[in-house]
Order: C-alpha cells, then sequence, then structure tokens
C-alpha cells in the first residue's frame, strides 16, 4: 500500500483537463431484479451453475424439480439476461450479476441470522484494564464489551458464513481481520461492498451506546466513512485508520514489532490522539514505542498531512515541536489527548468511543 493514499497528495480523481470516461450502465429496475429469483427453480438453476461450469437445458431441468419442460423453460427466461446467459453452444452460465447471486446464497448473506453464546477475550479492557471482555453477536452483529466495567468497545456486523466457518477460538481474529481490511478499502477511497466512491470526514463522536465524553467534557472525534453510491458506513477512532499507514508499519518494524499483533479493539496503551484544532480539523495522533515516538498529523479528510519521529533523547525538556506531550500547550484542545481504547496512563483523561458499522 502506498505513502500517497492517506497522505495530502492523494488524488481522488482525474484533472480538470482529462476528459470523462464513457460508462454504459444497463440498469433494471430492483423490484424486477429481486422478483427474477423468486421461486425455489430458479434459485435451483443458480445453485447448478455456481460451478463455472456450463449446462445444457437439460441438465439444469434435471437440477430442479419442475414436473414438465415447458414449466422450466418460463422460469429460465425469468433469468435469462440479468442472471443467466446462454453461450453459442446453447450451453447456459451465470453473468456476473448471476455470481454475485450465488455466492449471496452460499454466504446466507439475506438468509441467515446468526445469534452466539457469548466469547470471553484473552485481551484487557483499554478502560479498567482488567481481563474481562466478551464478544456477544447477535442478528449478525458483534459486540465487544467489558464485562467488568461494562464499557461498550465496539459493534461491527460480520457475514453470517463467517460465524458458520470460524469457532470460538478463531472469530475474535477473524472479526480483527476482516475489519482491518474494511478499514483499508474504506480508507483507500473504495467501498468494500460495492466499490463505489467513498466520503471521508472526521467528526466528533456520535455512537449510541459507546463513550462519548470522557469526565472532563471532551468529546473524542472519529474518523466516518460512507460510501457515496450503496450507503455503507463506517465510523471509528481516528488510530485504526492508520494502522496500515506504511510510516506506523516501518515505525513497528524498527522496533521489533507489528502492528498486527494487537485487535483493533485495543491497539494498546502506546497510542493517542488529541485534536487540537477543529476549523480547519487537526488531529494528532502518536505512537510511542521504547521511548521514542511517531506523531502523524491528520487533517479533516481523514488525509496524514505531516508524520515525524522523535526519539525520546531529542527532548529538550521544553518539548520539540514534535512531542506528543507538547502538541497543542496553550490550544483549547490540549486537554483531550486520549487513547484509541481508552486506557488512563500518561496523563489522559479517557478513551475515544469504539468503533461500529
Amino acid at each position: 500500500m502506498t505513502a500517497e493514499r492517506r497522505d495530502a497528495t492523494r488524488t481522488t480523481g482525474g484533472s480538470a483537463d482529462e476528459p470523462a470516461t464513457a460508462v454504459e450502465t444497463d440498469a433494471t429496475a430492483p423490484s424486477d431484479v429481486f422478483s427474477a429469483l423468486g421461486g425455489e427453480t430458479r434459485l435451483d438453476v443458480v445453485r447448478a451453475l455456481d460451478d463455472d461450469s456450463p449446462r445444457s437445458f437439460s441438465e439444469l431441468f434435471d437440477a430442479t424439480d419442475e414436473d414438465t419442460s415447458a414449466g422450466f423453460a418460463y422460469h429460465l427466461r425469468q433469468l435469462t439476461g440479468r442472471f443467466v446467459r446462454q453461450r453459442g453452444d446453447e450451453r447456459y452460465e451465470l453473468t456476473d450479476a448471476g455470481r454475485s447471486a450465488a455466492r449471496a446464497l452460499n454466504a446466507g448473506t439475506y438468509t441467515s441470522s446468526v445469534d452466539r453464546d457469548p466469547i470471553e477475550l484473552d485481551d484487557d479492557c483499554p478502560f479498567c484494564g482488567e481481563t474481562g471482555l466478551r464478544a456477544d453477536a447477535v442478528d449478525n452483529v458483534t459486540e465487544i464489551r467489558c464485562a467488568r466495567c461494562e464499557s461498550p468497545l465496539l459493534r461491527l456486523s460480520f457475514p453470517p458464513s463467517g460465524y458458520a466457518s470460524h469457532d470460538a477460538d478463531d472469530l475474535p481474529a477473524a472479526l480483527d481481520a476482516h475489519h482491518r481490511r474494511r478499514i483499508e478499502s474504506f480508507g483507500d477511497g473504495v467501498c468494500p461492498d460495492c466499490a463505489g466512491s467513498v466520503s471521508v470526514g472526521v467528526e466528533p463522536a456520535s455512537i449510541d451506546d459507546l463513550p462519548s465524553r470522557d469526565e472532563a467534557g471532551h468529546v473524542p472525534v472519529q474518523t466516518a466513512f460512507e460510501c457515496e453510491a450503496c450507503g455503507a458506513a463506517l465510523r471509528c477512532p481516528v488510530a485504526l485508520t492508520l494502522l496500515d499507514h506504511p510510516a506506523v508499519v516501518s515505525f513497528y518494524h524498527d522496533h521489533a514489532r507489528d502492528v498486527r499483533d494487537r485487535p483493533i479493539w485495543n491497539v494498546g496503551s502506546e497510542w493517542r490522539e488529541r485534536v487540537v484544532s477543529r476549523d480547519p480539523w487537526c488531529v494528532v495522533v502518536s505512537v510511542r514505542l521504547d521511548g521514542d515516538d511517531l506523531v502523524c498529523y491528520v487533517a479533516g479528510d481523514g488525509s496524514v498531512v505531516d508524520h515525524r519521529r522523535t526519539g525520546h533523547d531529542d527532548s529538550n525538556g521544553t518539548g520539540s515541536a514534535s512531542d506528543p506531550e507538547s502538541i497543542g500547550e496553550g490550544d483549547a484542545e490540549s486537554g483531550s489527548e486520549r487513547s484509541p481504547g481508552g486506557d488512563h496512563t500518561r496523563g489522559e483523561e479517557s478513551g475515544t468511543g469504539g468503533a461500529s458499522a
């Protein structure tokens, strides 16, 4: 992943001098599309073609419970064009939409609602420091909460096939990997669900039931993503959007650490966030390892406009420009430094809210 992805030099499209690219779209009314899949016979056809092997009319007919070929032909005609196409050798195969429908059927995307017994996690709570995190799944949504202090950390959806494919030992890591990839894709400006363009912005936290204000009254901020095409959205602490930034990855590597070792619900006490300006937005995200600091300056559009390293010995007692302890001194926001997970070390007041989608 290149540095330009989140840096200020990132581009989101062609210049004004570049000609627009012509795109032809064959749109069908959504009601017609979904009605075309209605009926077990039509779904049997989609399933029969799911192995990417073209099938003849008679082979598809045999794969269904239809009594007459005339009745089956009617159902096949309803699928042909949008979900199924006939080849030159008169056999049938799935279109791209047909393959998408087959995957949704296999994954249970529209047919399965998963509730799962709570899973105890080994990670410490970033709010109280105790070991007591628990993951609950209700209707395909996993919430991670501390059983000791009852602080919620995140609430994110997870596909039914993910719950079915992973046991209690594997599920936390799968959930972490799944949403890391989603955050990366959103950060790249590409929707992980439909590949549409994504709008990005830094905003005050506003997630129901998640911590949104600390004891001093500071409102944490989050990065908010929303797809401009399908509406898929995700909100998360600013620090989570930097986990794959080259500067962060190399900083961890230089300290013989792997940034992927900790899950997104507790990235570690080494991370801090501080709002230094709201007009325009500027959020300073810092990470400290072995006395060395990496400081990233994040603008209101989520881009990293600058990043600097400073060693512990570089501090002269007055605070350098890149010292995360001195950034914002005298600023109205200087008291709002916080950990993305809420650790109460290094003098901050509270943690930011968790992630939700």
